[in-house]
């Protein structure tokens, strides 16, 4: 018999050849793919740049920054400012009434000596104040705002103590002697400085809550009141419903300007509120 070829058998691993349909589904699976990373990189990018974006608002700091400034408190400033100056603080007895002019004259005999040959004593002064406050006046039925001397009859000078300094404030016109031992003067303590100055100190406006305006508290913006009237004074009222009579007064409002006043009626005490422009004294 003749012998039979064995044929190989085919690979089944052999890829066949593909159709045009087959590769087109081929492409379009493998763009799919593309578009897919395509998205999952946006997505990632984008989540950078809200990471990034989160942490923007440190630019903001500056202005954080501005606003914890403006809210340093400025006597602070002013106790850190009296603690770094030279000298130590005295005080001098002057004439009454005439706090004002000793400032100017002592001021200005240290200017005149500093200026000439011999300025013994004159660098050793630094600072000549005195204490003023604002203070609202209640006469004759008018209010009005005055600035007076604070602590009458006596002066402030910042200076280095010694023989030639002591003879320059105390030889200057108006000046009768320091407060204390007359020869060796006992310097003020900083708590009692700053308690007589701190009325030199501009507090800022402060704002409220509907932005507006207004003034913080402190020796220098808000004023004392005075005024001439006394709790069990007798007033007569001159204009008004209670015109002519006359009444007691029980209650006094320096702020808004106004008075509680006991009026007779009818046999009885009647409390009747009233300006003070309104009274008059007997």
């Amino acid at each position: 018999m003749a012998d039979e070829t064995q044929l190989p058998e085919q690979n089944e691993t052999e890829l066949e050849p593909t159709t045009g349909a087959e590769q087109a589904d081929l492409e379009s699976a493998e763009t799919e793919q593309v578009d897919a990373e395509s998205v999952e990189t946006e997505q990632a990018e984008a989540s950078a740049d809200e990471t990034v974006t989160d942490e923007a608002p440190a630019a903001d700091a500056p202005a954080d920054a501005e606003e914890a400034e403006e809210e340093i408190d400025p006597y602070a400033e002013f106790k850190l400012e009296l603690r770094m100056k030279p000298g130590k603080w005295y005080v001098i007895h002057t004439y009454a009434g005439f706090e004002r002019k000793v400032r100017d004259n002592l001021t200005q005999r240290v200017e005149n000596k500093r200026r000439s040959e011999s300025s013994e004593g004159a660098d050793d002064i630094y600072e000549v104040q005195v204490p003023m406050e604002d203070v609202v006046e209640t006469k004759n039925g008018q209010r009005k705002m005055v600035t007076r001397v604070r602590i009458p009859g006596y002066v402030l000078v910042r200076m280095h103590l010694t023989e030639d300094s002591w003879s320059l404030v105390r030889q200057t016109p108006g000046v009768t002697g320091f407060v204390g031992n007359a020869h060796d003067p006992v310097p003020l303590r900083f708590k009692e400085v700053f308690e007589m100055l701190k009325s030199i100190v501009e507090v800022p406006d402060a704002k409220d809550a509907k932005g507006e305006s207004k003034k913080s508290g402190g020796a220098g913006s808000q004023p004392k009141i005075e005024v001439e009237f006394e709790n069990g004074e007798t007033i007569t009222i001159k204009e008004g419903s209670f015109e002519g009579l006359t009444g007691t007064i029980s209650e006094i409002n320096a702020v808004a300007g106004k008075l509680t006043v006991l009026v007779s009626l009818f046999g009885r005490e009647t409390p009747v509120e009233l300006n003070f422009d309104q009274v008059t004294k007997l």
